[in-house]
C-alpha cells in the first residue's frame, strides 16, 4: 500500500473521526483545567498509536501506519475544530 493511499484510508475512517470528535469534546470540557495544546497533541498521538496497535494494517508497517495516523489525525483535527467551534458559538 502506497504511502496517498494509507492516508486516505486514515482520513476517511469513521471510527477514527468519531475518536477525534470526543477528543475535541474532551479538551473542551477540561480546557480550564488542562490546557488545550497538551491534551490536544497527547490524543491525535494516542489514537494514531492505538489504532493500528488493535488494528493491523496488511502490506505496512507499525511505524508507517502510526506517522501517517499522526498526520491524518492532525488533518482531521485542523477541520474539525473550526467546526466545532462555529457550532459551539451558535448553541450559545
Amino acid at each position: 500500500m502506497d504511502h496517498t493511499t494509507l492516508l486516505l484510508s486514515q482520513v476517511t475512517d469513521v471510527f477514527r473521526i468519531g475518536l477525534l470528535c470526543g477528543l475535541l469534546y474532551t479538551m473542551d470540557r477540561t480546557r480550564a483545567q488542562t490546557g488545550v495544546l497538551v491534551p490536544l497533541l497527547g490524543g491525535i498521538i494516542f489514537v494514531a498509536v492505538i489504532i493500528p496497535s488493535t488494528v493491523s494494517a496488511t502490506g505496512v508497517s507499525m511505524q508507517q501506519s502510526i506517522v501517517s495516523g499522526i498526520i491524518a489525525n492532525a488533518l482531521i483535527v485542523s477541520v474539525l475544530w473550526p467546526i466545532w467551534a462555529f457550532v459551539k458559538q451558535r448553541l450559545k
